[in-house]
């Protein structure tokens, strides 16, 4: 086995064992003592993993993973620590680093970990081609590293994220990294169709089930056997269609509409909505048990604007294509007019900035796209006042600004705890509100969780 790594502890006795047990195991080993060291070790050489305490004498080994792993995507870095605590993994890993360990840790372990690593060929984590679902980011990289694992598995998928996304792309590529790859991608809007036809949609149906039948239909779920089916929008269903795709999903079987008998269907289901579940679930407005089914594994698509480092590419990569499509000599992208797309709103995400792309691409008569390129909306007083058209307006009754406002810092808060692995300390600096004040809070607002 061979690759570069680095091991970044101030104890000498640490840096020792460590090396003689990867020495041991055909791994080229570097050492440093302290921040400042790593730094330009990190500079000189390329490495593969990085194994990084914390504590170091002149700086912190997770503001180590934050410099260097944000424009070094392909080293992978372990940060291991002797004072270990929940909000330090928490912020490791959403850091950029892939594994956390606390000391003394079983060196049998720490190689196994290291192995681990090392097996994981660099990831450029673009998908593109036909599935165009591109993310270099750090806040796509774990959604796309569990890609594999996930279409390894035949469970139930459920995908969120803002409307523009890419949920549906992202259950492509599940699907086409997945064993049914070579049979039918099935996807279906659950929104766009009215109860009685989704079900017919579905299940199918028989001749002189219901008016307009005149004949047999198999339904999608017939037609994705052996395949994927792509349920999205699923929220919008309605409690009866839900009653009936959980019993097709635990008994494998269907009962087209109309028809006494039932047939046997292999699918596996990827499902995706803009909304939240769980509140509709604790609202009464979707089934749990069928939340429960469909929720599985769950997968979250992080909205453009935490993303902002894809923008480049995706545009690029729009650009590309839009040229293709037009059968004209591929433009290029101006930095001024690349910097006013990587600083605006994109509320419609992904599929926004592909549909301004379009048009620009469209109208643009010369070989280069600069700022006065761009759609107007993007710029100025415009940008301004839709931004100011997106700002809550106060309703023609009034309401109770005291309730808007309880409601708005609830559901901060629940973000916060949520961001930060439910440690409320944490949860409490990244508001700016004091412990006590988050304390009080929470408890009022029924948010509190165990430290």
């Amino acid at each position: 086995m061979s690759g570069h790594l680095l091991i970044v502890d101030d104890e000498p006795n640490i840096r020792e064992v460590l090396r003689i047990v990867l020495d041991g195991e055909g791994y080229s080993v570097s050492e440093a003592a302290t921040y400042a060291e790593a730094m330009q070790l990190l500079g000189q050489t390329s490495f593969d993993l990085v194994i990084c305490d914390i504590f170091l004498p002149d700086g912190n080994g997770l503001d180590l993973v934050r410099s260097y792993h944000a424009s070094n995507p392909n080293t992978h870095f372990v940060v291991v620590t002797a004072h270990s605590t929940p909000a330090h993994a928490m912020t490791a890993l959403r850091d950029g680093a892939v594994e956390y360990l606390s000391k003394p840790f079983d060196v049998e372990e720490l190689k196994l970990v290291v192995a681990k690593q090392m097996m994981r060929p660099p990831s450029e984590l673009v998908l593109t081609g036909p599935l165009e679902f591109i993310g270099r980011s750090r806040a796509m990289r774990p959604l796309l590293e569990r890609i594999p694992q996930v279409a390894r598995s035949d469970a139930t998928v459920l995908i969120t994220g803002e409307s523009g996304t890419g949920k549906e792309l992202l259950a492509r590529a599940i699907h086409m990294a997945s064993p049914r790859a070579g049979r039918l991608f099935v996807p279906v809007n659950c929104g766009a169709l009215p109860e009685g036809l989704l079900e017919s949609e579905l299940f199918g149906h028989v001749r002189g089930s219901f008016t307009g039948a005149v004949r047999d239909k198999r339904g999608l779920m017939q037609e994705a056997h052996l395949g994927t089916l792509f349920l999205d929008e699923i929220g919008d269903v309605s409690a009866n269609t839900q009653v009936k795709l959980l019993r097709a999903l635990q008994e494998r079987r269907i009962r087209p509409v109309g028809d006494n008998r039932e047939v046997d269907v292999d699918v596996r289901v990827l499902a995706a909505t803009n909304q939240d579940l769980q509140r509709r679930v604790k609202e009464g407005l979707f089934r749990e048990d069928f939340y429960y089914r469909i929720n599985v594994i769950h997968l979250h698509v992080p909205p453009l604007r935490e993303r902002r480092e894809d923008i480049p590419e995706l545009a690029r990569h729009f650009v590309v294509r839009g040229c293709a499509r037009l059968g004209i000599e591929t433009k290029l992208i101006h930095r001024d007019a690349m910097s006013v797309l990587e600083h605006c709103l994109w509320p419609g995400n992904v599929r926004e900035l592909e549909n301004v792309i379009e048009r620009t691409v469209a109208m643009e008569p010369s070989p280069l796209i600069t700022v006065s390129s761009l759609p107007r909306s993007l710029l100025g007083a415009e940008a301004q006042d839709a931004q100011r058209a997106a700002a809550p307006s106060l309703p023609e009754d009034g309401l109770d600004i005291e309730a808007h406002l309880d409601g708005m810092r609830r559901e901060l808060m629940r973000q916060a705890l949520e961001r930060c692995g439910g440690v409320q300390k944490d949860a409490a600096r990244l508001l700016r509100m004091t412990y006590r004040a988050f304390r009080y809070h929470a408890e009022k607002f029924n948010l509190m969780t165990e430290e």
